[in-house]
């Protein structure tokens, strides 16, 4: 029996050469730093599904938010069985310079990083290759 992905959502928030990054206190990627965001609720969007979770992981607002790249993300057990199949998509969006984010909801804590400090830290694998795309991005235009 084929299972359709479930819809989720993260938000890339950038200030300067750093990104916004939350440890994750829930499964999947539990106790791992990932952009805000999490599963879409029924009927919505996958925007608005971004937005939501930036807001209730951080309080902070998204605007102009664009979509940047969307994965399939298959977790398998030992034998070879999909325990778990998201499609996400990854927004970009700018939030509020005024106000400094606070972790709540399913975020343990957060921060600002680098790339050179994402690349220590326990992340997802499209996390690092988000940002190292971004970061090519912008070395490629200085």
């Amino acid at each position: 029996m084929r299972q359709d992905p479930k819809p989720a959502s993260s938000v890339i928030v950038r200030r300067d050469d750093r990104f916004l990054l939350v440890k994750r206190a829930n499964p999947p990627a539990q106790a791992m730093y990932a952009f805000p965001g999490g599963k879409a609720e029924q009927g919505e969007t996958p925007e608005k599904a971004a937005c939501r979770e930036l807001f209730e992981e951080t309080g902070l607002s998204a605007e102009n938010t664009n979509l940047f790249t969307v994965y399939d993300l298959i977790d398998r057990n030992e034998h070879g069985a999909v325990t778990s199949h998201y499609r996400l998509s990854v927004f970009i969006a700018e939030a509020e310079e005024t106000f400094d984010p606070v972790a709540a909801d399913d975020a343990l804590e957060l921060g600002w990083y680098t790339v050179q400090e994402i690349r220590k830290l326990p992340v997802p694998a499209s996390v690092l290759e988000c940002v190292e795309r971004l970061s090519d991005t912008v070395s490629e235009h200085n």
